[in-house]
C-alpha cells in the first residue's frame, strides 16, 4: 500500500481549472520532485497533500484512507508542510521551537532543540535570538527545524532554498539529505539543481497536470 496516493484528483478556482487527473503515488522513504514550469500546478499540489486545500473532485488516500476522512491535526504532525517564505511567529526562537513540544502536550525539551539548531549550524544561544534579527537563512533553517523536532513521515518542501545564501543552501541540503535517511519521506518542488540531483525520482508537470 503507497504512503500517499493522488487518483484522478482536480482542483479548480471559480475563474480556472489549476490541477486535472493528477495521479500519483508516494511509496515509505521515496524521494521525488516535481518539476515544470510556473503555474504548472506544482505548489497546489503540495498544499492539497498538506491539507491546506481540498480537491475539487478525486482523492488523496494516506495509507489508504481518504484524506477527506481524517482528522487533519494528527495528520499534519505526520505529514508536514515547509512554505517557501519561512513563517516565524512570537518573538525568539524558542517561542517557535516549543510549538512543537506545545500542540504535543509535551514539556520543551532544550537540549533537543539545541541539538536541532546545530544540525543547521546554528549555536545554542540562538535559543534566545529574536525572530527579527535573524537573515533569511537563518529564518528559513529555523522553520525548517522546527518542523523536523518530531521526524515526519511525509516531508513536502516548496521551494525552501529559494533566495538562500550558498552557505545556507548547503546546510538545507544536507538536512533534507540526512532526514530522508533517517526515514521521511519527500516531496519537494524546486529547480535548485542540488536537490534536483539528490530526488530519486522525477515528476514532469504541465498544464495541471503529470506528463506521462
Amino acid at each position: 500500500m503507497a504512503l500517499i496516493e493522488l487518483k484522478q484528483v482536480a482542483y479548480q478556482t471559480d475563474k480556472q481549472t489549476i490541477l486535472q487527473d493528477v495521479s500519483f503515488a508516494l511509496e515509505a522513504g521515496d524521494y521525488v520532485t516535481l518539476t515544470g514550469p510556473s503555474g504548472s500546478g506544482k505548489s497546489t499540489t503540495l498544499k492539497l497533500i498538506a491539507g491546506l486545500i481540498s480537491p475539487t473532485s478525486g482523492q488523496i488516500l494516506y495509507k489508504g484512507r481518504n484524506l477527506a476522512d481524517l482528522d487533519l491535526v494528527p495528520y499534519r504532525r505526520q505529514v508536514s508542510y515547509c512554505f517557501q517564505q519561512p513563517t516565524l511567529f512570537d518573538e525568539t526562537v524558542k517561542d517557535n521551537l516549543a510549538f512543537p513540544f506545545a500542540i504535543r502536550k509535551q514539556p520543551f525539551d532544550e537540549e533537543r532543540a539545541k541539538a536541532a539548531l546545530e544540525r543547521v549550524d546554528l549555536s545554542a544561544d540562538y535559543l534566545d535570538k529574536k525572530i527579527t534579527a535573524l537573515s533569511g537563512g537563518e529564518k528559513q533553517r529555523v522553520a525548517l527545524i522546527r518542523n523536523l523536532l518530531f521526524r515526519p513521515e511525509v516531508l513536502l518542501l516548496d521551494e525552501v532554498t529559494t533566495g538562500l545564501d550558498e552557505t545556507s543552501k548547503e546546510i538545507v541540503h544536507q538536512l533534507i539529505a540526512q532526514i530522508q535517511q533517517e526515514g521521511s519521506t519527500i516531496l519537494q518542488v524546486t529547480h535548485d539543481q542540488e536537490e534536483l540531483a539528490a530526488s530519486h525520482k522525477l515528476l514532469q508537470m504541465e498544464k495541471g497536470g503529470i506528463l506521462k
